[in-house]
């Protein structure tokens, strides 16, 4: 038989076990945290895609309609027989879509350039109460006039 010897330790205590216990626990936590801001930062990139898909799609129809001024106001309803109004007003609906009441969406045009912006809310990735993203999207619709030499 053994010898039971007093002082000999026969397996962990209480305090290495919460010791262990602890250090488990404060790494789950690290591993969580790091979780919600991947998904947080997912979200935003998805609506920065969100977004640039609308404003190429809005430059691919002013491309196919370049007669037509784009830079007007759009207008409250669809109109199916008018292109530039149809245009714009899915333009809008779409920017609401996918940002909210919040998202805006303007067109300009300088020297035959358009500048497609859309701005919307962000406040859940930026970690603050007021903080807008925007994205823009600059190019020329028509070609440059073939000029005589």
């Amino acid at each position: 038989m053994r010898q039971w010897r007093k002082g000999a330790q026969e397996g962990m205590t209480l305090i290495e076990v919460l010791v262990a216990l602890l250090i488990l626990s404060v790494g789950l936590l690290g591993a969580a945290a790091l979780q919600l801001n991947a998904l947080k930062y997912t979200d935003s990139a998805r609506m920065t895609s969100q977004a640039s898909f609308i404003a190429y799609d809005m430059m691919d129809r002013i491309r196919a309609n370049a007669a037509a001024d784009y830079t007007v106001t759009p207008p409250t309803s669809g109109n199916p027989n008018v292109a530039r109004d149809q245009d714009l007003y899915d333009f809008t609906s779409n920017i609401i879509g996918f940002g909210g009441p919040s998202a805006t969406g303007s067109i300009s045009l300088n020297q035959r350039v358009y500048t497609i912006t859309i701005s919307w809310d962000d406040s859940r990735a930026a970690n603050s109460a007021e903080s807008r993203r925007s994205f823009v999207l600059s190019s020329r619709a028509t070609v440059d006039p073939v000029g005589t030499p």
